[in-house]
């Protein structure tokens, strides 16, 4: 992949590699939005980047470092040891700390799991218009939340600005527990009108391999997916009801220099 990609390019290359079919990469881990295979990729990630194998640069962007591409790389077993030795040695102070606001202080490797099931919490009017406020802070004008019926799925409707070039934007917002089939695609794609641009999903759920292909079907307006885990990062790239505090780590093997 010349050394770098996203972490939906990391994933498809994964499940291409290992040969997965669509059930194994369908599978949810713990009910949702994550899939399992998601799931165990990014604790991948991780332990490759406390071995400094790899580094991220940006959101969702990850390369490998002149150690990745340059050294053999190490047994599960040595990474692993290498992860736990480093985690016992290091002492962790949590700022601001609250013990009233602790049931809100979410770890990191739940908080997505968490946030959705909150979002699956509001009535479907407000995720429609928590959805509304997302493309406004995302540089979209005129966004309306139609809540028409009969309309084929759509939701509501935005203008995009990029530079000189507008595009007019139909969206379709749904909570779902689960997966999201190529069926509702379809359905997505025959409601929106021929002076219409672009449509974008977004759902609390999960996209199935079919859905996603129905999307970007050549010969048929394309359909932006947006599925739950982006939600969740939307919200906190946002600052949308997701609040960070920030944790400042001692490294005790920094310090060793100095003794």
């Amino acid at each position: 992949m010349g050394g770098s990609g996203r972490n939906e390019e990391i994933l498809d290359k994964i499940v291409l590699l290992a040969n997965l079919t669509d059930q194994d990469v369908e599978k949810l881990h713990v009910g949702g939005p994550r899939t399992v295979i998601d799931y165990q990729v990014a604790w991948a990630k991780t332990y490759l980047k406390e071995y400094g194998l790899i580094e991220n640069t940006g959101r969702a962007i990850w390369n490998l470092t002149d150690r990745g591409l340059n050294d053999k790389l190490p047994s599960n077993e040595v990474i692993n040891s290498h992860f736990r030795n480093k985690r016992k040695n290091k002492s962790k102070i949590k700022s601001h700390y609250n013990t009233h606001d602790n049931e809100n202080n979410l770890d990191t490797d739940n908080w997505i799991e968490e946030l959705n099931k909150k979002l699956f919490s509001i009535s479907p009017d407000g995720f429609e218009r928590l959805c509304q406020r997302i493309f406004r802070e995302k540089g979209f004008s005129k966004v309306n939340v139609t809540g028409r019926s009969g309309d084929g799925g759509i939701d509501g409707e935005g203008i995009l600005k990029i530079s000189l070039i507008s595009f007019k934007v139909l969206f379709q917002c749904k909570r779902y527990k689960g997966s999201v089939g190529s069926s509702e695609i379809r359905n997505f794609k025959g409601a929106i009108p021929n002076d219409v641009d672009k449509g974008i999903f977004l759902t609390t759920g999960h996209f199935t391999s079919s859905a996603k292909l129905e999307a970007s079907k050549p010969g048929t307006k394309h359909i932006e997916l947006i599925d739950g885990v982006e939600i969740c990062n939307l919200l906190k790239e946002l600052s949308l009801g997701v609040k960070i505090e920030e944790l400042v780590t001692i490294d005790e093997d920094w310090f060793e220099q100095f003794n």
